[in-house]
């Protein structure tokens, strides 16, 4: 346990060095009371001020030269009339305020003694509301001198008149409640000087007044003043401290006053101080301690309000302490006090944070059954909880019984709920929101901030657009970030002339480009492979002073790689450490795969060596580079060899390393192994997908195994995952090639209500397979087909149905197909040459042995 250190500082250390005196005020510390004046006249009120000059404002104004003396005589009439007037307050009060106003033109008498010796009588005669009203007033208008001052005064009139100790105390709390701190510290100090112990009320007062004003440093300097003198405390001056503490951002410190006066017998802690320490645990926060402290509180016999029970379940769900948060709540409730909103967003929060959606929505279901009226931040909480779970029904449904309920989402539930429907990939729900939204003003600028985006990833750049046009109408400021989504939504299109003038528009605007703008624009420039605007970019960041991260000189080297510019790359990247940039695993796994792609496997080999020469760890998307530039070789057994490394480093496998094994093995035809791979990828935790099962159909099909390729295919819908176009080609050229026509057929009409359009391989591969099997009506039939569609058919296809019609000795309709594939403007290759030539030479030596016969 850490121990405060008591401080040194005197309280005259704390004043300011200098404090205004009003100059007509001239009582000093050493200073007596006058004479009284003639007994037999002290009763009267002292005469009116002499007419003198007059202000501006019209007030009477005593004729210079003759203030001070009718000031003196006043003062000293006052007083004595004051004292003669101690049994009698109200009497007293009335002619002091009428004496005040007259003195000196208003501005207050010359000395203070008067205003010390009326406090005093009001003291004692209780008037305490009279006293703090005058001594406030007094303040505000500033009838009296500094606060030492007074002090010093009051100690010298309580000689002269029936004081009460407690004036010193009430003078403080005045002086506290006004809220100058400064002044209440110097008044603090001269009563200890003269060795006046002010009341724990008051000094309370002066803490809560340096709490309030935020002068947290000062009071537990004050604090530890008043410590060191020995002054007792009580439990408001500890709760008063640990709030100091706790707003002055050190929580921790709360703990260790409670500690230093409790467990040092002290103090005994009140129900408000236990609640102040526990909201300081929670604060850190430290659920475990605020627990402890829940039970301690309990233990001495204190019910905890319902307030000390919100922020200790609060804290549990904030540490994910679920469990904990629920059985606080159960013995909340059964302690009789009922559930209310704070503990139950509390908890649902928790269960939503926890992936529990089930139990955050029983849950909301109780709470509307008690009586509970749910608010925005519940809601929005819920909202939230859907989007992390991927439940965009459910957060659509409670963002309309928000609305069924009469309550207004506000933006941040708005947002949640758009970025959820956008998840789900449910774009025209989340538009239609969004329109809606846009009509009650309530969209700012990152809910376009959510939609660009989505447009931007999904390509539908010319809506991104409409947005931005949107988007200024309503007069909704884009910031930096907007300008950043719509760059790179120009940069991504390759419209690079767009994406310089909305830069040039960015900075006009007094948007400052940062560096996610600058790569942004790189990255544009290099996937254009226009290296030199690239570069000019690169340098224009650099002199505006932006330093570029490690994004920026990645964007750089794998744009350099994707063109194959690899000695240029190299030459970058030994420019880039110089420049202090550190290569990391995205730097190299650029290198080795640009090395690949240009079929130099050596020197992908030595950037692997250097990567491992400085640290860097090699990624599943390493070793995929390589695997992927093996396997173009034909060289899949070193393919392999990687695989077994990522296993035995304990690497995550990934679908697209295996579905370049795959490909490649069942190419050469190692159908067994590929299906051992497939099969392990079951094992390894992941789902293969459409390319993989094409992969595995195709190498089926060129084996003539189509039963296992037909097997592979009830296995898909088996699982739920959906066919492509792929797929269905792969599958009816396989059925055709082995004659199951119907089956064929079945597959084209399943692949249409799927809703895939066939292209001209499909056709291509139904076409042959028909006339192969020779129903050359069936094959004729898909050039229909191909124009319901508007698909030209090609050359190839026309070569083959000419080809069959001669075969069948129908001679007219393969010279009509020839003709009509002229006239739809197809140039007809050799292989049509190839055919007519055959066909003509082929009847001209029908035709001589016909006529030798």
């Amino acid at each position: 346990m850490r121990t405060l250190r008591h401080s040194s500082k005197s309280l005259a250390s704390l004043l300011p060095r200098s404090i205004h005196i009003s100059k007509h005020f001239s009582s000093s510390p050493a200073s007596t009371l006058p004479p009284p004046d003639d007994p037999n006249t002290a009763d009267e009120p002292p005469a009116p001020s002499p007419v003198g000059a007059t202000d501006t404002d019209g007030s009477a104004h005593p004729p210079k030269g003759l203030v001070d003396a009718f000031s003196i005589t006043s003062s000293k009439r006052v007083i004595d009339f004051l004292l003669r007037k101690q049994l009698q307050p109200k009497e007293a009060l009335e002619f002091f305020n009428r004496s005040q106003v007259q003195a000196a033109g208003g501005s207050g008498f010359p000395d203070v003694d008067p205003f010390c010796i009326m406090l005093h009588i009001l003291v004692r005669a209780g008037k305490l509301l009279n006293t703090r009203e005058l001594m406030e007033r007094s303040i505000r208008r500033g009838l009296i001198p500094r606060s030492s001052v007074v002090v010093d005064r009051l100690v010298e009139t309580a000689k002269r008149c029936d004081s009460d100790p407690s004036t010193f105390d009430h003078v403080l709390g005045c002086y506290a409640r006004t809220g100058r701190i400064d002044v209440a510290l110097e008044a603090f100090q001269r009563m200890v000087e003269n060795g006046i112990v002010p009341d724990v009320e008051s000094r309370n007062l002066l803490l809560t007044s340096m709490l309030r004003s935020g002068s947290f440093g000062k009071a537990r300097e004050v604090f530890e003043v008043m410590r060191a003198k020995g002054m007792p405390f009580d439990c408001s001056t500890l709760d008063i401290m640990m709030h100091v503490c706790i707003n002055g951002g050190d929580p921790k410190a709360a703990e260790v006053y409670f500690r230093e006066l409790v467990d040092g017998g002290r103090l005994k802690p009140d129900a408000l101080v236990y609640s102040t320490l526990i909201e300081s645990l929670c604060r850190q926060p430290d659920a475990k301690g605020a627990c402890e402290l829940l039970s301690q509180m309990k233990s001495v016999g204190m019910v905890p309000s319902a307030f000390v029970y919100n922020l200790v379940i609060g804290a549990c769900v904030k540490q994910g302490n679920l469990a904990e948060a629920s059985k606080l709540r159960d013995e909340m409730l059964g302690s009789g006090l009922p559930m209310n909103l704070v503990v139950a967003t509390s908890l649902l929060k928790g269960y939503c944070v926890e992936g529990d959606l089930d139990s955050a929505l029983d849950l909301l279901s109780s709470v509307l059954e008690q009586g509970i009226e749910p608010n925005n931040v519940t809601y929005c909480v819920l909202i939230e909880g859907c989007y992390r779970n991927g439940n965009a029904e459910k957060a659509y449904e409670l963002y309309c019984q928000m609305k069924e309920r009469g309550m207004v989402p506000n933006v941040f539930t708005v947002n949640s709920v758009i970025k959820c429907l956008l998840k789900a990939n449910k774009w025209k729900e989340a538009f239609d929101l969004f329109d809606e939204a846009v009509g009650s003003g309530v969209p700012n600028v990152f809910t376009y901030n959510i939609l660009m985006k989505w447009l931007g990833r999904v390509g539908r750049m010319k809506e991104v657009c409409r947005l931005w046009a949107k988007m200024e109408e309503m007069g909704v400021e884009p910031n930096v970030f907007t300008y950043n989504q719509l760059l790179f939504g120009h940069c991504v299109r390759g419209d690079l002339e767009s994406a310089a003038n909305l830069y040039t528009q960015m900075s006009q605007r007094g948007k400052t480009p940062n560096v996610v703008t600058y790569t942004t624009l790189i990255q544009g420039y290099m996937n254009k492979n226009d290296f030199d605007q690239a570069y000019d970019v690169l340098n224009t960041m650099q002199n505006m002073g932006i330093s570029c991260n490690d994004y920026t000189y990645n964007t750089v080297i794998n744009g350099l790689c994707k063109a194959g510019h690899m000695t240029e790359a190299k030459d970058m990247l030994n420019n880039f450490m110089e420049q202090g940039f550190i290569p990391n695993s995205m730097t190299y796994n650029s290198m080795v795969d640009g090395f690949v792609k240009k079929g130099m496997m050596n020197l992908a080999v030595s950037a692997y060596h250097e990567m491992l020469s400085y640290g860097i760890s090699p990624s599943v998307i390493t070793y995929t580079s390589f695997i992927v530039g093996y396997c173009k070789s034909n060289c899949t057994d070193l393919a392999l060899k990687f695989l077994n490394e990522i296993r035995r480093k304990g690497l995550q496998l990934d679908i697209p390393m295996y579905s370049v094994l795959i490909s490649s093995l069942c190419k050469e035809g190692k159908m067994e192994a590929a299906v051992d791979l497939f099969n392990d990828i079951y094992k390894v935790g992941l789902k293969p997908n459409c390319i993989i099962f094409n992969n595995l159909i195709t190498g089926y099909k060129f084996v003539n195994s189509m039963e296992a390729a037909f097997e592979l295919h009830r296995r898909m819908v088996t699982e739920g995952i959906p066919c492509d176009k792929a797929i269905y080609t792969n599958l009816i050229d396989g059925s055709l090639k082995v004659g199951i026509t119907a089956f064929a057929l079945e597959l084209y009409s399943e692949m249409i209500e799927q809703c895939h359009i066939p292209d001209e391989i499909t056709f291509t591969a139904m076409v042959y397979g028909l006339c192969n099997n020779g129903d050359i009506e069936g094959a004729h039939k898909i050039l229909d087909e191909m124009d319901k569609i508007d698909e030209r058919p090609s050359v190839n296809i026309y070569n083959k149905l000419i080809s069959e019609y001669f075969r069948k000795g129908n001679l007219e309709e393969a010279f009509r197909l020839h003709d009509e594939m002229l006239d739809r403007g197809l140039v007809p290759n050799d292989t049509t040459y190839d055919i007519l030539v055959s066909q003509k030479l082929q009847r001209n030596i029908s035709t001589a042995l016909t006529q030798n016969i």
